[in-house]
């Protein structure tokens, strides 16, 4: 389940100094409820690349907050993760790629742990999700994101990032996604949209009254980070004005990870070489913090 040259997140390295160490890695990986992996793949992007850095960054950059969060008063050295690292991707190959990103996810569901994917570009998602669904059938999506992600294609490519949630939808159906923070997209998928998904625009808003509705209803919640404004989020492939407020979605993904019944997740588009003050890292890596600890 290890890669090679492994990265690890902040507090999940415990007993992992030395690779050699197989029964501390065992130990590890049997204890842990959730599992971080990373797929650095951008190869999609309309934009502005670089979001296949994202992963390894957020490892890197981890070391520079606190395990602790005052936040809910948890410590990330009081619970079991177990970061398996990045997967090795054929950047050219989406297909492929997506292949063995639901791999990974898939070995971790079957192992009865949660997977959690740091991307990469939102295309990312489709491959855990694709694994979850095969899981958890009756599975239902949480979307926070600045775009809707409805595309059926873009420029005649049907797995790009532009159409994420599309191909979701093609496995879960009407009425299973539920979208907050969306503020772009073209009108053919909004009005589209419209009567296929569940749409809050432009806040995150609603958001508890949903998890209520939703109870215990198997989810994946998928964050893309640029539902951020830019203003506090710059590092990013494709930014949006008018965007939330790193303190109206800490307590937004606080929630959700406290109140809903997440089996996988993920964190994607970090794009670290657009914000070279660094400050976009250290935002995605306390995103990641508040939601591990939530979560366990």
């Amino acid at each position: 389940m290890l890669s090679k040259n492994i990265e690890t997140f902040l507090s999940c390295d415990k007993g992992l100094i030395m690779k050699r160490d197989l029964y501390r890695i065992k130990k590890k990986w049997e204890e842990a409820g959730t599992v971080l992996f990373g797929a650095p793949f951008d190869s999609t992007t309309s934009y502005r690349p670089g979001s296949r850095f994202g992963s390894s960054a957020i490892r890197r950059e981890s070391y520079g907050i606190e395990s602790y969060s005052p936040y809910q008063d948890k410590d990330l050295e009081d619970i079991a993760v177990f970061d398996s690292g990045d997967i090795e991707l054929p950047l050219g190959d989406a297909a492929l790629s997506l292949a063995q990103i639901e791999e990974r996810a898939s070995a971790i569901l079957e192992a009865g742990k949660r997977p959690f994917l740091l991307g990469g570009e939102h295309l990312v998602t489709l491959g855990a999700f694709r694994a979850a669904f095969a899981k958890y059938p009756d599975i239902h999506i949480l979307h926070f994101d600045a775009h809707a992600d409805l595309r059926d294609d873009y420029l005649g490519v049907q797995l790009s990032h532009a159409c994420v949630l599309r191909r979701c939808w093609e496995l879960v159906g009407d009425g299973k996604i539920f979208q907050f923070g969306i503020r772009s997209g073209d009108r053919e998928e909004f009005r589209w949209g419209a009567s296929h998904v569940n749409t809050h625009k432009f806040d995150l808003h609603g958001l508890e009254e949903r998890l209520e509705q939703l109870g215990d209803t198997p989810v994946y919640f998928t964050l893309d980070l640029d539902v951020l404004d830019p203003s506090v989020f710059p590092g990013t492939g494709t930014p949006e004005p008018g965007g939330v407020s790193f303190e109206e979605l800490r307590k937004a993904v606080t929630l959700v990870c406290q109140k809903a019944n997440v089996v996988a997740c993920d964190v994607n588009e970090l794009s670290p070489p657009y914000d070279q003050s660094g400050v976009s890292t250290m935002v995605a890596c306390k995103v990641v913090r508040e939601m591990l600890l939530a979560l366990n």
